[in-house]
């Protein structure tokens, strides 16, 4: 154990699984948190492999604490992507996991747990709280999302940025417009603007003007306001969304990079660009969608794909955390230790408070004692 630090007997023990998943690069836990939650009395098993595709052999593993083993019987379980159902028949009864799910997107997944006996955590159902900001595994990998998606748009353009000045004469900045400014959002606007590309950001939640501007961007307004709960938009009526996309088309085709952030949970992405606003592009602009996943929020989008549609490129990148292993495991193990650190005693020894907020709301299977 590193530093002479030894897990306590009755600690609990967690397990890291290698990702099945193609194209899935992160890991869950990382040897800097590893080492942290070992001091914390709990004893964390790897599989081999688990971290080789974000760059951490198990020797970094060995070195901070854990041990290489089987990860799965064990008394806590923590993953990125949800598990199989193969993965979930490994899964010991009684046991808890820890992982994104998507729930509202594919409810099966909570009876085959609770068929299995097993205690589950959804990451992506952590509260929206102050005192949950810690534990946001959305929010972590949204910012990854947002910065990997500008320069996505970077590489694909055909024109430069930032303004050039040069024996030549001038170019003028490229013009950039982020639909949706949740973290995603507000990451992309900050990262377009660093790179010196002249910034707007919309969303049909007017709050979130005032942070729009304080990144140096403008506002888009377009007079259709649509807050909800939670920090999520509500789903626009059909009118309203008429309204909205006939006054985005008008507004998109000034812009030389579009990108599309916009989700709403459980449902499809809304669309808000259309055939025609690609169409009303100039020849060479770039649209980036985030929205894949669930759709996307070009009405032209191939998920995981990139295709070229009078003459604008349209990329729809899924999984764009995983792009970047190293990065955005380092910031979801975080998460994770921080949800465990709800769940364990002073000794390492499982004891959930299940009257925090945090822990019953992200719950979504129950095994009772």
């Amino acid at each position: 154990m590193l530093h002479g630090v030894t897990a306590s007997e009755t600690g609990a023990r967690v397990g890291v699984p290698r990702e099945s998943p193609d194209g899935e690069r992160r890991v869950a836990l990382v040897p800097k948190v590893v080492e942290k939650l070992t001091q914390q009395g709990l004893h964390v098993v790897v599989e081999s492999g688990a971290g080789v595709a974000a760059l951490m052999p198990d020797e970094l593993f060995t070195g901070a604490g854990a041990t290489i083993g089987d990860p799965w019987d064990n008394d806590v379980v923590v993953k990125v992507a949800p598990p199989t159902a193969e993965e979930i028949g490994r899964l010991r009864r009684d046991s808890m996991l820890i992982s994104f799910l998507a729930p509202l997107s594919n409810p099966k997944i909570a009876d085959q747990l609770r068929e299995a006996g097993v205690t589950a955590f959804a990451m992506e159902s952590i509260p929206r709280i102050s005192r949950a900001q810690s534990m946001d595994a959305l929010s972590s990998q949204a910012n990854v999302a947002g910065y990997k998606a500008v320069l996505l748009a970077a590489e694909r353009s055909t024109r430069f940025f930032p303004m050039l000045t040069t024996a030549a004469g001038t170019v003028k900045p490229a013009t950039a417009l982020v639909l949706g400014v949740g973290v995603a959002g507000l990451q992309a606007l900050a990262t377009a603007k660093r790179l010196g590309a002249r910034t707007t950001g919309y969303d049909v939640r007017p709050d979130v003007a005032d942070q729009v501007r304080s990144l140096g961007a403008k506002w888009l307004d377009l007079g259709i306001e649509a807050a909800g709960e939670g920090g999520y938009a509500r789903e626009l009526t059909d009118d309203e969304r008429a309204e909205q996309q006939q006054r985005l088309t008008d507004a998109i085709t000034g812009f030389d990079i579009v990108i599309t952030t916009a989700l709403v949970p459980g449902r499809k992405a809304p669309t808000l660009v259309t055939g025609e606003a690609v169409k009303g592009m100039a020849p060479g602009s770039v649209v980036v969608d985030l929205a894949g996943e669930t759709g996307g929020n070009c009405e032209l989008t191939e998920p995981g794909e990139i295709v070229v549609r009078h003459d604008v490129m349209i990329a729809s990148p899924l999984n764009l955390p995983a792009s970047m292993p190293e990065h955005a495991s380092e910031l979801y193990a975080r998460n994770v230790a921080a949800l465990l650190g709800l769940m364990v005693g002073d000794e390492g020894q499982l004891a959930p408070d299940w009257d925090d907020e945090v822990l019953a709301r992200s719950c979504v299977t129950r095994e009772d004692s």
